[in-house]
């Protein structure tokens, strides 16, 4: 199973790792248009405002800027460290046991504007580039990583559980995947679509699929497996999923 996560716009400082060894990467087919991007965001860190017209800051946020500049210098981490925010604090990697650390670093990826995809234990600095991104003289970040990310993804051998937002999704959707939809359910059975926090309800799910020693293989036996866990799962046929969850718990 690999359950495919969305980045987060916050990285946690840092690292104690060597500088970013692009080669050293899962997924080496992506090496080319990484290589690309990284040069192109490094270079683009040394005219601060255009820097915050293609990326989409303020004036607040140049530290950010300044991170991109040290993108081949600053210390690394592996990356499900890296990410923070709220799905990551639902995920909470680092209270895992080993062997549930093993299976996370096994079992879950993240989709990545600057990197199309890393694997838990892949090193990485923190940056900034968004999947809306529009870098000068480049084309989209879609353009760039769909015929590169699209292959990689669709050879993936077993289940693959897509719980990216639809930006990322956007990037290399993947055909055959399970998604998840998170709706809140008010006492009267009327439903409303949860916006920020399903990030912390995904983040739940992405912790039961990385911990659990099951290994669902389609999304049938998928869904029985949540709703051992006491989720409120729905499936109407085919590949989506939705995650009923009571109002009152919709923004825990």
């Amino acid at each position: 199973m690999l359950v495919l996560l969305p980045p987060s716009e916050t990285k946690a400082p840092g690292g104690d790792g060597a500088p970013l060894d692009l080669e050293a990467l899962s997924s080496p087919e992506l090496t080319p248009v990484r290589t690309e991007l990284t040069k192109t965001l490094a270079d683009l860190a040394a005219d601060v405002p255009a820097s915050r017209a293609a990326l989409g800051l303020s004036r607040k946020q140049d530290d950010e800027i300044g991170r991109n500049a040290a993108l081949f210098t600053s210390p690394t981490m592996p990356a499900l460290e890296r990410y923070t925010g709220v799905l990551y604090d639902a995920l909470d990697v680092r209270s895992l046991t080993r062997g549930q650390r093993a299976r996370a670093d096994r079992r879950l990826a993240v989709g990545s504007a600057l990197f199309g995809l890393v694997r838990g234990t892949d090193a990485i600095p923190a940056y900034r580039l968004s999947a809306g991104s529009a870098l000068p003289g480049q084309p989209t970040l879609r353009a760039l990583w769909k015929p590169v990310l699209g292959p990689v993804l669709a050879a993936v051998d077993e289940l693959v559980v897509d719980l990216r937002s639809g930006s990322y999704a956007a990037l290399a959707p993947v055909p055959g995947a399970v998604t998840v939809d998170v709706l809140s359910e008010r006492p009267d059975g009327s439903r409303s679509v949860v916006s920020h926090f399903n990030k912390a309800h995904k983040g739940r799910i992405a912790r039961l699929l990385a911990t659990t020693t099951a290994e669902p293989g389609d999304v049938v036996r998928l869904r029985a497996l949540l709703r051992r866990a006491g989720l409120h799962v729905e499936h109407d046929g085919g590949t989506a999923l939705t995650l009923v969850v009571p109002a009152e718990h919709a923004t825990r």
